[in-house]
């Protein structure tokens, strides 16, 4: 049996594992077992654990649980209220502008977190009730938050960012500059796009006579200014070099949790077990995917999977730009079924040597990934953001959270087409700071 109908089998069985709801470690794990004994024989289950746990032995890996404790004592905190709160007093006089405070919102809690879902839920909680109330129909209060949501994934400091970097062998810090200017691009994107739609409609034109004084405005400021000052900081640690990303996502964590006790007076034993909690869940979650990938990885390249699917593709003749265009389609396929953590940890190994051979930037194609990895959070059937809008505002149908997505989509379809005229929008900070990657 040839490797390409190996892998074609391969992909088959993992397809009908997560079908009937299987988790993706559990799935990578059982097929890569059932393979290997398949083709080697009982024997190959003694590198089994060595090769899971070599998925893990990564110093690296550390930053990921730190970013995510970061996230949850900003999202257990008050923190999304007050910025979102400030944005509306400072946008309330342009058309539409409580959905451009959402979407500002959005990319700045995105950053804070560095989690799509938890964006969501932050400020969806209170942004869609608002906008519901003010007038705004069903599906562009729930599209909005649901496609600003799928900023947390690109706007440093970012958890796919960091996985892309372990999988991939790449600069992190670097990565984490890569997405900074698309991650803003999106945003204004998004927010042109929602002027349009609101003048087109005649929505939120009531809200351009209402004031706010100077002081009403900056009243809030003082509570949400020193978390943004903590992801200036560690971007600036980053790419100056003073720390590794495990240090500063360290210290960033630990400062986050002290803001958050002494500026909103959290000093409930209960609500800080809750934070290591919660990012305990998703840390261990996380940490699965990624040994089970290892592993998964390891069995394709026992079975020369990998290096047959890479010949295959690098010997069409086809123009570069081509098979960039068929990378895209594949992404977008496997987004559509599986977070984004496990498509760049399946694919990112295999696609790297070939996007490097036909000429592409691996930092750039780290950030127009992670957009088709944006896009999967808002599409069936996953659509991770679907389902966690749904969840906080049931009185608004699937349907109607779709319908308000899908305008966003076609801006992170733009998103990557400006990417690919204007290369420089990902790769011309990083240059610009750190110089030429060698």
């Amino acid at each position: 049996m040839s490797p390409l109908v190996s892998g074609l089998l391969v992909l088959l069985a993992l397809l009908a594992l997560l079908g009937i709801g299987t988790p993706i470690a559990f799935a990578l794990g059982f097929v890569s077992i059932a393979a290997l004994i398949i083709v080697d024989g009982p024997g190959s289950l003694s590198i089994l654990g060595e090769s899971f746990f070599g998925g893990l032995a990564n110093f690296g890996l550390v930053s990921i649980p730190m970013f995510i404790l970061m996230g949850a004592a900003v999202a257990s905190s008050p923190a999304g209220k007050d910025l979102y709160e400030a944005l509306d007093r400072w946008l309330n006089r342009v058309p539409g502008g409580l959905v451009l405070s959402n979407l500002g919102a959005c990319s700045i809690f995105s950053a804070l977190s560095g989690s799509s879902p938890a964006t969501c839920a932050a400020i969806g909680k209170m942004g869609i009730p608002e906008m519901t109330k003010r007038g705004y129909p069903n599906e562009i209060a729930a599209g909005s938050i649901a496609a600003g949501g799928t900023l947390g994934i690109l706007i440093p400091p970012s958890i796919t960012m960091i996985v892309y970097g372990i999988a991939t062998e790449t600069s992190i810090g670097r990565l984490f500059l890569a997405g900074l200017l698309p991650g803003v691009m999106l945003t204004i994107l998004f927010m042109v796009w929602t002027v349009y739609d609101c003048r087109r409609r005649g929505i939120g034109l009531s809200e351009v006579t209402r004031r706010y004084s100077m002081a009403e405005r900056f009243a809030a400021l003082p509570r949400i200014l020193p978390f943004l000052a903590i992801i200036v900081a560690i971007l600036f640690v980053l790419y100056g070099g003073v720390a590794t990303p495990s240090e500063a996502s360290g210290v960033g964590a630990l400062f986050c949790i002290i803001l958050a006790i002494v500026i909103y007076r959290m000093w409930s034993v209960s609500k800080v077990t809750d934070m290591f909690r919660d990012t305990l869940k998703e840390s261990v979650m996380i940490m699965m995917i990624i040994g089970a990938s290892e592993l998964f990885s390891f069995t394709l390249s026992s079975m020369f999977i990998t290096q047959s699917i890479a010949e295959w593709i690098a010997a069409l003749d086809v123009n570069r730009w081509v098979l960039m265009g068929l990378i895209n389609v594949f992404l977008l396929f496997a987004g559509f079924f599986l977070p984004p953590v496990a498509v760049i940890l399946m694919t990112a190994p295999i696609l790297l040597p070939i996007i490097l051979q036909a000429g592409f930037d691996p930092y750039w194609f780290a950030v127009v990934l992670t957009i088709n990895m944006e896009i999967g959070l808002i599409t069936p059937p996953v659509g991770l953001n679907l389902y966690v809008i749904n969840g906080i505002a049931p009185q608004i149908t699937l349907g109607e959270i779709l319908r308000g997505s899908i305008p966003y989509v076609l801006c992170m379809v733009v998103g990557i087409v400006l990417l690919c005229l204007f290369p420089q929008i990902a790769t011309g900070l990083p240059e610009l700071i750190m110089g030429r990657a060698i």
